[in-house]
């Protein structure tokens, strides 16, 4: 994972506007994710703002980086099955579900890591799970439900 290469995102989608993943929004979060040895990694440096009160990552936050980085893991095993966008959709498949678990604090002022492996694949669905891990500790968990898009 080198910051020369092209992430996933940028390689993918790089016009997208969302504020997570997205290159195309000048304001966001801008994540890079990249293909690793079974899984797709990430690292993710907060901001100050992304305090969520008591000197911690915002659980919002949270839960925006790993379903953004779930994105990206599914939109690779999309290219890799040979399941491309539909015409009219941005994207292969979008969220349908996000079920995030806290486990502990996640430090606002340390880069943490992400991981995702998609879990299931057919071309209706596919399920990821994905974690935040800082000092060798899961922080945050969650399984991420995407559908195909199918714009109507």
């Amino acid at each position: 994972m080198t910051d020369s290469a092209l992430s996933i995102q940028e390689r993918l989608y790089p016009d997208l506007p969302c504020f997570g993943c997205g290159h195309g929004n000048p304001k966001g979060l801008k994540l890079r994710s990249y293909p690793a040895d079974g899984f797709v990694a990430a690292s993710f440096t907060p901001w100050p703002e992304h305090d969520n009160g008591l000197g911690y990552l915002n659980g919002g936050i949270i839960s925006t980086v790993l379903d953004c980085h779930s994105a990206a893991a599914v939109t690779l095993e999309a290219e890799q099955r040979g399941w491309p966008a539909l015409p009219g959709a941005a994207l292969p498949y979008v969220t349908a579900g996000l079920d995030v678990r806290y486990l502990r604090p996640s430090p606002l002022t340390e880069t943490v890591e992400l991981r995702a492996v998609v879990t299931t694949a057919a071309e209706a669905e596919m399920t990821a799970q994905v974690e935040l891990v800082w000092d060798g500790k899961t922080r945050a968990t969650a399984t991420a439900v995407w559908k195909r898009w199918r714009p109507r």
